[in-house]
């Protein structure tokens, strides 16, 4: 029995969308409230807006895919569902970057774990970036409201083998673990949550607060592409869109032009300071675009005798923050250890080699596990992140420079994983960089690690959280929006996503972002209603 499409029920049902691709002319479209993206932030805000009886517009660059498109095919995901088609990188080429494009945003390709923003974040803004009202107890009933909202809590089923290993390795080390979170109902166990679920368990935006906001009448706008606000002294007086061919890698001549009371920018950590910049948006501190930060990503690989299987199973259930804050908040760079999933196109880009060594990992993909270390970034000098430049064409691209600080993280993240992946069984541990291989002793693995030479495109690294760029904080000279999002220049405008975050957060953000969406989208309608 096939399994019920609900967005698709809803478009039979009448609700208004528009397909930029499908235009056969231009269009102009009015809304009380226009929001520019359709993830975590956009679609809390669109829900709550909507509720609050405002006429929401949603605006979405990437395509409309539903559970009946999701084949758990990664060369059909990857394409269609994630920015640049899984090709987005940092300046240089070093750095992947995994980012949703589609309606629904990163929530629809996402692994589903859910955390709330560490309290040792939410006060180190408050103490260091001049964030006003997010301390953990102002915060915590928005992140209760979201948790009920999206089914968020620890997953009870047992961890799939290759989320095991942290629990094993950690137990025997006396290392602390604990169970994800994660923001599913009647989840399959399937494990291929970042192609799109096909069951509609995972609760990401596209199955709970976008059908939400076109029931009380929204409108959503796909594949269009926020090119520039119409600016005119303090006041954003216009939208300009760019309609999207299908397959969203090139406008096709139409334009749609959208007029709002109101604009909130949720297109995230690198789109959202590229609209702004695009814009010419007043910027008198030079603030836009600079401390955006990631959660930079590197990885070690463990052989097991028993099959793994990584590919099965809930993708990330166990954590451990034992590293996370060891040197407090703003000492050496640390690090939240959890479990990719290993599919065979990411498991072969990320396992590296070419030929019969490639075949070897592959051969081995049964047996093998991953373990990934989050780097928390931003709390330090030493670590200012990156920043958001645009290319020629307008598109955007971040420069991320990895410092000394950042490499040292690197490598004491190496020594971790390895020491935990031979105490949670596996008979040889490779640290993911082009110059390690294979050993058998956690002994050859400290010195192998040691002296590798950790330089970019040597050592994989990736990210799929993009933070900052839109500094919030009360001081104009070194905050792009206030603590409610609103931008500190342009009167009709905020920022309602993960750009907002003055530092990364050492944790996966997309929680961090329901919950403060939440909070400001709930201030933003008090505010439409009593100016």
């Amino acid at each position: 029995m096939p399994v019920p499409d609900p967005f698709r029920e809803g478009l039979a049902r009448g609700w208004t969308t528009h397909n930029g691709a499908q235009l056969t002319q231009d269009l102009t479209l009015e809304a009380d409230v226009a929001i520019i993206g359709s993830g975590a932030g956009g679609g809390t805000t669109a829900e709550i807006l909507s509720a609050a009886g405002y006429k929401v517009l949603l605006i979405e660059e990437g395509p409309l895919k539903t559970s009946h498109d999701f084949k758990l095919l990664e060369d059909q995901a990857y394409t269609s569902l994630y920015q640049e088609g899984l090709g987005r990188m940092s300046k240089d080429g070093a750095i992947t970057i995994l980012q949703g494009r589609a309606v629904g945003g990163t929530t629809l390709i996402n692994w589903t774990s859910s955390f709330r923003t560490p309290d040792q974040t939410l006060q180190h803004w408050a103490a260091e970036h001049q964030v006003k009202g997010h301390s953990p107890a102002e915060m915590a009933p928005w992140f209760e409201q979201m948790e009920q909202r999206l089914g968020v809590a620890p997953w009870f089923i047992p961890p799939n083998a290759n989320n095991d290993v942290i629990r094993k390795g950690c137990e025997q080390l006396g290392y602390s673990w604990h169970v994800i979170p994660r923001n599913v109902r009647g989840c399959w166990n399937l494990g291929y949550c970042g192609m799109g679920c096909p069951t509609n368990a995972k609760q990401s935006m596209l199955v709970t607060t976008i059908p939400a906001t076109l029931d009380k009448g929204g409108v959503l706008l796909y594949l269009a592409r926020a090119e520039r606000l119409i600016l005119k002294n303090d006041v954003v007086v216009g939208l300009e869109c760019l309609a999207m061919d299908e397959r969203c890698v090139a406008p096709n001549g139409r334009r749609i032009t959208v007029k709002a009371r109101h604009y909130v920018l949720a297109g995230g950590g690198i789109n959202s300071p590229a609209l702004l910049l695009r814009s010419d948006a007043p910027d008198p501190h030079r603030r836009l675009g600079k401390r955006t930060f990631l959660h930079l990503v590197n990885t070690s690989a463990g052989q097991f005798d028993e099959i793994i299987n990584p590919f099965y199973g809930a993708p990330q259930s166990i954590y451990s923050d034992h590293f996370q804050w060891q040197d407090g908040t703003t000492g050496r760079m640390s690090y939240k250890l959890e479990v990719p999933p290993l599919h065979p196109a990411l498991a072969a880009t990320l396992l590296g080699g070419f030929g019969s060594e490639s075949a070897a990992h592959m051969g081995q993909l049964p047996h093998t596990h991953a373990m990934l270390a989050l780097l928390r970034d931003g709390f330090h000098p030493d670590s200012p992140g990156g920043s958001v430049e645009l290319r020629s064409d307008g598109t955007p691209v971040l420069d991320y420079p990895v410092s000394p600080y950042a490499w040292d993280g690197v490598r004491r993240a190496f020594h971790s994983m390895a020491e935990i992946q031979f105490a949670g069984g596996a008979k040889a541990v490779m640290p993911v960089h082009s110059d390690a291989r294979y050993v058998k002793t956690l002994a050859e693995a400290r010195s192998l690690i040691d002296g590798l030479d950790l330089a970019l495109y040597r050592t994989r690294l990736a990210s799929a959280h993009v933070m900052g760029g839109c500094a919030m904080g009360e001081d104009r000279q070194t905050a792009v929006a206030d603590s409610l999002g609103r931008h500190h220049q342009l009167s009709n405008l905020s920022i309602h996503d993960g750009s907002l975050f003055p530092t990364s957060i050492g944790a996966n953000p997309q929680l961090s972002v329901y919950g403060l969406t939440a909070k400001l989208a709930t201030s933003l309608a008090e505010r439409l209603r009593n100016p």
